[in-house]
């Protein structure tokens, strides 16, 4: 067996896999950082890897809103008299 039969995976998995992912960004992250998969058709392609770089994408967009949202709130202030 060689390693190139080992590491096929099948297209319906891997749709599968995004799919979970995509659902579950939805669900936790803010609106609005991932697009529908119709727009994700239109901004990137149709294929596997258009929807996983919408996916990545997603996921940035994410990480610098919460980086943002912990910049812009000042400490609490000290309650120790």
């Amino acid at each position: 067996m060689n390693v190139s039969s080992v590491m096929k995976i099948e297209a319906a998995e891997c749709r599968a896999a995004l799919t979970l992912i995509r659902r579950t960004i939805e669900e936790h992250c803010p609106p609005g950082v991932l697009p529908s998969e119709e727009m994700v058709n239109g901004l990137y392609g149709p294929g596997l890897m258009d929807e996983a770089e919408a996916i990545a994408a997603a996921i940035l967009s994410t990480i610098d809103k919460l980086q943002l949202r912990s910049i812009d709130k000042p400490p609490a202030p000290s309650t120790k008299s």
